[in-house]
């Protein structure tokens, strides 16, 4: 083997593995220096210990409740992907509020959706999940982005490693 073919060899896989890092779209929010990093169910075991930090957190809607000066948005938690987009195939992380200013259109935020919040934590409120009782982390939040099918799916390659290297259509 030559040199040359040597080194493109050893360079393929680093090349490879950078375009489809590319591919990913940017994450859509700034991350804060105080931002919180621990998932909403650890935060309602103590949520005096995180009120005022900064959270950037997603999830499948469950519910839109509108109050008259704000409205509520009921999230089950997933972690989310480098483009903070939520990963629904993951268990999930507790269930968490996202408090909106306002009136919010319950048809743009409708249930099944997949959602970010970016915002702050202002403690919790004691509810119910059916019949079980329930802790639920407040987030005010500052920005939301509600994902589309299509924003989902941008920057996922259709390549798949295995034995070779195939191709599928998703």
């Amino acid at each position: 083997m030559s040199v040359t073919a040597h080194s493109l060899r050893h360079l393929s896989a680093p090349l490879l593995a950078l375009t489809l890092a590319a591919c990913a779209p940017a994450p859509i929010y700034q991350s804060a220096p105080n931002a919180v990093v621990a998932v909403p169910s650890q935060v309602a075991q103590s949520p005096e210990h995180f009120t005022g930090n900064q959270v950037i957190w997603g999830g499948r809607i469950v519910q839109v409740q509108n109050f008259p000066d704000h409205s509520e948005v009921e999230l089950l938690a997933y972690p989310l992907d480098s483009s903070q987009r939520p990963q629904a195939n993951d268990s999930g992380n507790g269930r968490f509020i996202a408090v909106m200013p306002g009136f919010v259109e319950p048809l743009s935020y409708p249930p099944g959706a997949l959602m970010t919040v970016s915002g702050k934590l202002n403690g919790s409120r004691a509810g119910k999940v059916g019949e079980a009782d329930y802790v639920f982390p407040l987030v005010v939040t500052a920005q939301s982005h509600v994902w589309t099918p299509a924003e989902m799916e941008k920057g996922r390659n259709n390549i798949h490693f295995g034995v070779g290297l195939g191709v599928g259509i998703r």
